[in-house]
């Protein structure tokens, strides 16, 4: 069981935002995403969209978010 609840995109976004990231540049849904000390990180995903707690772990395996962020 992963350690996160599901969480919509939207939010997951903001987080990423608060914690540092920053985008780079935009192409539709496509948001590459910035951070000093971090490989750039592509997030695909549509505002509406339920991200699973699964995934969530990945995203925050590359780009050091935590539960508490959300």
């Amino acid at each position: 069981m992963s350690a996160f609840p599901s969480a919509k995109a939207k939010q997951v976004l903001a987080a990423l935002l608060r914690i540092g990231w920053s985008i780079k540049r935009q192409n539709g849904s496509h948001r590459v995403l910035q951070r000093q000390g971090y490989d750039d990180f592509v997030f695909a995903f549509h505002q509406g969209e339920e991200i699973g707690g699964g995934m969530l772990q990945r995203i925050a395996k590359k780009t050091g978010l935590r539960p508490e962020d959300l």
